[in-house]
């Protein structure tokens, strides 16, 4: 790694001045200080070394390229773009100040983020963490009917607590949901999902209530609704019991909805309506699912697969 001892006196005064004037300015928080600190000692001295310029004196193609190098290195792209946000951050500053006339980091373009998939459970685990509720208990029912309801439909968790009963329709087996955006969707509920829907409604929300009223459809003992950290924590103690590998997040059970959907022929414009995305791009972190599948299909059907 570069060593940033050898950086000249003036450019660490310089970029101390900037780091203070963030933290005034805007309360930056105390790692986000030491991390622009660093990337701009380190761009310096090798700005210095490669480039034969100065922190103040370079322009946009040496930042560019200086970009390129860190990404040649080996380093992710989330490291190299926090670097882009500091150098933008600094050169503006120093635009303020009238110390440069004209800020090279203008239009300079960050590298592009992989996007993850996110981890989703396999069915066979999925069917383990269904299994896990005490049914015969209150809550129990009424846990297992909120992880069938999530898993049959793919809403978001935050979807999912906050449902009324004016959103569900029992007798045509849909979900009326608004999602990000105000956009209002229709998702279908699985006959499992429905039926145990059903008992909780009947034999457990009952008996959570006590007599008392509440237009959400899943409520906890004392009648109120669900919190995104209660559910949280639903799930982790029943994944948990369940003897999962890994705990799992709310979010998981949306993940392997999508997932299974598609190792079970669903394509992407359908998903993407389920799921609620307005751009289907978001919906294509999906894909190597979808590939993965076809890829599968290929060789078991292709005569030279």
């Amino acid at each position: 790694m570069t060593d940033h001892t050898l950086l000249p006196e003036e450019t660490r005064q310089l970029i101390e001045e900037f780091v203070a004037a963030l933290w005034l300015e805007e309360g930056l928080a105390h790692n986000t200080q030491i991390a622009y600190r660093t990337d701009l000692r380190l761009a310096a001295v090798q700005l210095a070394r490669t480039e034969g310029v100065s922190l103040l004196s370079a322009g946009p193609e040496q930042l560019l390229r200086l970009l390129g190098a860190r990404l040649g290195d080996g380093q992710s792209p989330r490291s190299v773009a926090r670097l882009r946000s500091a150098l933008k951050r600094f050169y503006a500053w120093l635009h303020r100040q009238q110390r440069i006339a004209q800020d090279p980091t203008t239009g300079l373009v960050a590298p592009r983020l992989p996007r993850a998939l996110p981890g989703a459970l396999s069915e066979s685990d999925v069917e383990r963490l269904l299994l896990a509720p005490d049914v015969t208990e209150p809550l129990g029912l009424r846990d297992r009917a909120m992880l069938e309801l999530l898993y049959a439909t793919g809403l978001r968790v935050s979807e999912l607590i906050g449902l009324s009963f004016g959103q569900i329709n029992l007798v045509q087996g849909v979900v009326r949901v608004t999602g990000k955006g105000n956009k209002e969707r229709l998702v279908p509920v699985g006959d499992e999902a429905l039926a145990w829907l059903g008992q909780y409604l009947q034999l457990a929300r009952p008996v959570l209530l006590k007599r008392r009223e509440s237009p959400l459809v899943f409520v906890t003992e004392r009648g109120d609704g669900m919190t995104r950290q209660a559910f949280w924590y639903v799930i982790k103690r029943h994944a948990a019991s369940a003897g999962l590998p890994r705990l799992p997040s709310p979010h998981t059970l949306r993940h392997a909805f999508a997932t299974h959907l598609l190792n079970h022929g669903a394509d992407l414009r359908v998903l993407q309506m389920l799921l609620g995305h307005s751009d289907l791009s978001t919906t294509q972190i999906y894909t190597h699912v979808a590939t993965a599948r076809l890829k599968a299909l290929h060789a078991k059907h292709h005569p030279r697969g």
